[in-house]
């Protein structure tokens, strides 16, 4: 089973760590001030005519002829890609962690050589791989891939105060739609323009066909239980660490499963080290109140106990899931509909929702 990644199962840092006292109305969302309280709308992805066409260049000569490199942080939100078509979802922010909601974004990428079989040793592979992703940046660039910004803002009601009170939550998550041409590993590079100035960012790279068993659509979904309201006698704080307790607790996945749609979504608001789990779960909790009689709305949390240093829940390594957020939609027939990693704002969310009900 694929295990939770290192990275998502470290300690969060302190300020996430804050228990969040009192319980307000849907929301709570109150008098903060966090950014996260106003709303950024959703902006379409700019022209490829915006951006540099590649025109036999390699990535790096791409990059250098773009101007200054960025000094911006890109955060990639997605580990598991297919040959095909895929959603890229990452976040920009500046080194003090201040958000850039609004700035023009290009992905482009290139292959990653195979290395060539040699040194047996962790660290000759290592150093094999290191190599191989620097001679990446000679070959052919792929692209431009411009990103459409998707806003995380619900309706006040919908905010909770987990996503209110911290100001690191995202109010945007950028997302482009990659075409990858095979399996392997690609590099990967950003070109961000902010006013009449671009610069390049690169980044790590993307393993296509690295994770085979997260549930795909058009697969059976897996059988797990999800705890309820119920089961746990009302104390809501065992099973959602959103403030205010979040409302998708009331059915148990495995009484809905092959019996009605179902939108599963994995994610722990508190805990979570990405920017974007507390306002995904305010984007369902608002969907539910739109498609709940017609679909089961459960939130899953990521560790036991609701405590990291338990380890991640069964439930979690059922679904052998590296990452989290993901939302899972499931038909009546018991057959994954969509599957989205990373963030994802009412837009998709509804997007999902409409699809699996009316399958």
């Amino acid at each position: 089973m694929a295990p939770m990644r290192a990275a998502r199962l470290a300690l969060a840092c302190a300020s996430l760590l804050v228990i969040l006292l009192g319980a307000a109305a849907c929301g709570g969302g109150g008098d903060s001030t966090s950014a996260a309280t106003t709303p950024v709308p959703s902006s379409p992805a700019p022209p490829k005519s915006a951006f540099p066409q590649p025109q036999g260049r390699s990535l790096e000569e791409l990059l250098n002829g773009a101007g200054t490199r960025s000094e911006l942080i890109v955060a990639p939100e997605a580990s598991v890609f297919y040959p095909g078509p895929n959603r890229y979802p990452f976040s920009i922010h500046e080194r003090d962690g201040q958000e850039v909601p609004d700035a023009e974004v290009a992905v482009y990428y290139a292959r990653v050589p195979t290395p060539k079989p040699g040194a047996k040793s962790a660290a000759g592979s290592k150093g094999q791989a290191a190599k191989a992703e620097q001679k990446a940046l000679e070959e052919p660039a792929v692209g431009p891939f411009p990103a459409k910004i998707e806003s995380l803002g619900t309706k006040p009601a919908f905010l909770s105060q987990t996503t209110a009170e911290n100001p690191d939550a995202a109010r945007v998550v950028y997302s482009a739609e990659l075409p990858f041409a095979g399996e392997g590993s690609w590099r990967m590079a950003v070109l961000i323009r902010e006013g009449d100035e671009t610069s390049a960012r690169l980044l790590g790279t993307a393993n296509v066909g690295e994770y085979t068993r997260v549930p795909r659509p058009g697969e059976a979904a897996p059988l797990i239980h999800t705890p309820t309201a119920k089961e746990v006698g009302g104390d809501l704080a065992k099973i959602t660490t959103r403030v205010p307790p979040d409302t998708q607790n009331a059915v148990d996945y495995a009484d809905a499963l092959g019996k009605e749609p179902i939108l599963l979504l994995f994610a722990t608001p508190q805990f979570c080290q990405s920017r974007v789990c507390g306002p995904v779960v305010d984007v369902a909790e608002q969907a539910k109140q739109e498609f709940g009689d017609k679909a089961a709305f459960i939130h899953m949390e990521i560790f036991k106990d609701n405590d990291p240093e338990s380890g991640v829940r069964p439930q979690v390594r059922r679904f052998h899931l590296p990452t989290e957020p993901w939302l899972f939609a499931i038909n009546r027939n018991g057959v994954v509909s969509s599957a989205v990693e990373g963030g994802f704002g009412l837009e998709l969310m509804d997007e999902v929702a409409e699809k699996v009900i009316a399958e």
